[in-house]
Order: C-alpha cells, then structure tokens, then sequence
C-alpha cells in the first residue's frame, strides 16, 4: 500500500485537520493535466451536457412504469421529496467540490472529514455499485439490439457495446467527454420534446385532440389511491434512478476550471430536477389513467401512442438504448476514477493509481471492466441468483453515499471556515440545520426500507456488504501503522549498515 497523501493530525484515530492546499492531489489543473496526473481533456461543453443528462437515466423511460403503479398520481410527490433531498445532498457535494476538486469527490471528502475507515467504505461501495450497473446496462443495450438485429445473439450485443466503450474510455478522457455530449444530448433533446408536445396535449392542442384537464389526477381512486403511505413506497422505487447526479464532481477534476463547472452543475440541479422528471411524469400521470396497463409497461410508448404519434415504440427504443449506453459509458468512467482515487490514497493496489500517456487511468478502467464482464456473464448464466445477489447487495449504495456526504460536509465546513474560508464559494443553504433535517430524511428512508417488505432484502444485503467492506478496511487501517513502523525500523538498520 503507498503512502497516504491526506493531511492529518498526529492524534488517534487520524482525525483530519484540515483541507487539501493547492499542492494537493486533485486540487485543480495545471495546465493541460490535473495535479493528480488524470489529463484535463473534458471541455465546458461536456461538463455541461454531463451535468445535465447525469439525472436522465434509463430507469426514468422504463422504471417509472412501476413507481406509477406503486403511488399513481401521488408518485409527482415522490419525485418531488427524492428530488428535494438530492438537490440539498448536490449543494453539500458541490461546497466542498468547489472547495477542493478531487478525482475521488465524496470518497476523499469522507477520507479526510471521518477517517479513511469511511473513504475506504464508501469508495469501494460506490465502485461496486457501478461495476454491477456496466452489467446491467450491458445487458439492457443487447435486449433492445437484438429485437432489431435476431440474428445476433444478446450476449454478443452486451459484449460489442462493452467493448466499444472500454475503447472509448481507453483513448482519453476528451473520447468519453465527446460520446457522453452526444448521448446526454439526445436524451435532453427527447425529454424536452416529449414535454412540449405533451403540453400541448393537456390544453387540448395538436397532437390532442381534446383538453385532458386534470381528470386523471383525482379519478381513478383519486390523488394517493394507495393512501400517503404509497409516497414512500414510490420513494423507494425513484430514489436510485436519481443516482448519477454527483458524476459531475468527479468529471470536474478532468476540466481546464474545475470550480467554475461544479458551481454551475451544483446551481443548475434545481431545474434539472424539476424539469425532466418531474414535468414528464406529471405529463404522463395527467395524460393517461395511472392504472393503464400500458403506463405500468412503458409510460413514455404510452403516451406518444395514445397521441397517434407514428413509430413511438422504435423512437423510445432509440432514446432509451442512447440512455442505456450513456449510462455505460458514465459508468465505466465513474467506476474507473474512483478506483484510481482510491489507488492514490493507497486504498487500492498502486497499479490503479497509474495513467497512461493519455492521462488515462488504464488499469483502473480494465479492473472495472473486468468485474463488468463478470457480472453480465452472471445475468445470463445466473439471473436469478448471483446476479440477483450482486443486484440487492449494489441497491442501497445510493443511500449509503448521501449519508457520507451529509456528514463528510459537516465536518469539513467547520475545517474550511476555521482554515481557507476563501474556498467557500459554493455554500449549504442553512448550515448546519438543513444538512441535519436531510440526515434525518435519509435515515427516515433507510428504516423504512427495513420495514418495506419490497426493499427489506435489498437493504439487508446492502447493510451486510457495507458491513463486510467496513472490516476489511478497519483491518487494513490497523495493519499501516505496524507496515509503516517495520519500514523505518528495515531503512534504520539499513542506514547503520
């Protein structure tokens, strides 16, 4: 294990004591390369389009179906709390991103504000996660590829599509900057025209051909036809598809002003939030009945159907294959940074902390990869039961990460007043009051999927994975100290010698 660059006191524990300086790994760009060796090859426009399309996953055009028939129409206040309690967690990141960009973003943050125990955890937590979701949204991509093209198999679909974009990710940050741009904005594009047109719709305009009013909001059983208690439920079934809008602090570290992008993105949550997921549910829930079959399969299809909009099944099958492969390609590179990060910290083999002449982090994206592959051999040779393990065990990270940060924030805000005040350029609303109610919120959440018979396996799981990747780094933060005492102990000897 190397050395640990992050500043800490000489009391018990390694309490921090305070934030990284401007020599300090992931700091900020010098020149055309980050400090800490990753090149600074991601434009403002790509950061931009990152941070807009990072919320707009393949799970809002499919997944919604279910949240829909979980809450109905009362599923616009599930997205609404979710969406609340990722705004407040996005200005937490965002203050002390801004303050110290970092390739390890909340890992790092964790490491220095709780102790490494925390940044080990939460950061291998989060590449787990997302080396299980290149699996899933591998095997997505070969789904919709084959029910065009029969004649290639699915698993040769989910291995061309992986392959492709390890190659992208391989050749430099700006390749993956460049596709993210394109997938980003075809999602954009579809999400906005999908309102609009949708829009027109309700008030009875073409393509409607009447005014929908607000009917199937308080028909059908009325608002919460499963009662308030359904809000939770839909919580729990939207909370993880928010899960990608922190990419861009990550990404920032890789831009010629890593401050100025985080600000932007962390400014601009609100109305992302906002628009595309709660302005195209409320389209579909006042559209069409939430107990339509069709929305419990496929809400966007349904709705453009209902329309007579031409072709609208193989439209959202392009939208969603270009989200399924914006989600791969952020995957792969989410998981690979982080991986690196934690090489750096000397929380990962020395390898991962290695970049190429691109300014690549090559090992890190192939050990990535290599767990991706694993994983989409597992959901066809075992969907039912490793894969689904691998599934569970990843489901409550999201929820995990929020917690971390909430806490990393109120740690580090009293270090960055007290120390380098002037790095406070994004700031938490109502510090620390609000950073408190949020903790409480997603603790609030977490009991609840304990007591949710549906999500009860899926925390369970997840609390067991945390656990075990707790240990291991306990035990390894134990053994630095003797590692550390024997290596001066061998280079006394040596210098006598």
């Amino acid at each position: 294990m190397g050395a640990h660059p992050s500043p800490r006191s000489p009391g018990a524990g390694g309490t921090p004591t305070g934030v990284p300086t401007a020599g300090d790994p992931g700091s900020g760009p010098a020149g055309g390369q980050s400090q800490d060796g990753l090149q600074a090859g991601l434009k403002n426009r790509h950061l931009s389009m990152i941070a807009i399309g990072g919320v707009i996953g393949a799970g809002l055009f499919v997944g919604s179906g279910a949240g829909i028939s979980a809450a109905g129409p009362g599923i616009l206040l599930s997205y609404a709390l979710t969406g609340l309690l990722v705004v407040l967690v996005m200005r937490m990141l965002g203050e002390m991103a801004a303050a110290s960009p970092a390739s390890g973003s909340f890992s790092a943050y964790a490491d220095r504000a709780l102790g490494r125990w925390a940044g080990f955890t939460i950061g291998w937590l989060y590449w787990f996660f997302w080396s299980v979701v290149l699996a899933v949204e591998a095997t997505a991509a070969g789904a919709i590829l084959t029910g065009w093209v029969p004649a290639v198999p699915q698993w040769a679909w989910a291995l061309l599509v992986m392959i492709v974009l390890t190659g992208t990710n391989l050749v430099s940050v700006g390749s993956f900057g460049e596709f993210e741009f394109w997938f980003a904005g075809i999602k954009v594009v579809a999400i906005v025209v999908f309102i609009v047109v949708g829009a027109l719709a309700i008030f009875g305009l073409p393509p409607g051909d009447h005014a929908a009013g607000m009917s199937n909001l308080t028909g059908h059983g009325g608002f919460l036809p499963h009662g308030p208690g359904a809000i939770l439920s839909g919580m729990l079934l939207v909370v993880f598809s928010f899960m990608g809008s922190e990419i861009v602090t990550l990404a920032a570290g890789e831009s010629p002003n890593p401050v100025q992008a985080v600000r932007k993105a962390v400014n601009s949550v609100i109305w992302r939030i906002a628009l595309f997921y709660i302005g195209s549910i409320a389209v579909i829930v006042t559209l069409l009945p939430w107990n339509d079959r069709a929305v419990a399969k496929s809400p966007y299809v349904a709705v453009l159907q209902s329309l007579d909009i031409p072709y609208a099944g193989t439209v959202m099958d392009v939208v969603v294959l270009t989200a399924v492969l914006s989600c791969l390609n952020s995957g792969l590179y989410t998981a690979s940074r982080m991986a690196f990060s934690l090489g750096q910290r000397g929380d990962a083999p020395k390898s991962f902390a290695t970049v190429n002449k691109g300014g690549v982090p090559a090992v890190a994206i192939w050990a990535s990869v290599a767990f991706g592959f694993i994983a989409t051999i597992f959901s066809y040779t075992s969907k039912d039961t490793i894969f689904q393990f691998l599934l569970n065990s990843s489901g409550a990270v999201a929820l995990f990460v929020w917690l971390v940060i909430c806490f990393s924030q109120l740690r580090m805000r009293r270090t960055l007043e007290r120390e380098t005040p002037e790095r406070l350029t994004v700031r938490m609303w109502l510090y620390p009051w609000l950073t408190y109610a949020t903790i409480g919120l997603i603790v609030f959440v977490i009991g609840y999927m304990f007591y949710d018979p549906d999500g009860r396996e899926q925390m369970v799981l997840s609390v067991v994975a945390a656990v075990v990747v707790l240990a291991v780094g306990l035990i390894l933060d134990r053994r630095r100290p003797r590692e550390r005492a024997a290596d001066e102990s061998a280079a006394k000897v040596a210098e006598r010698a």
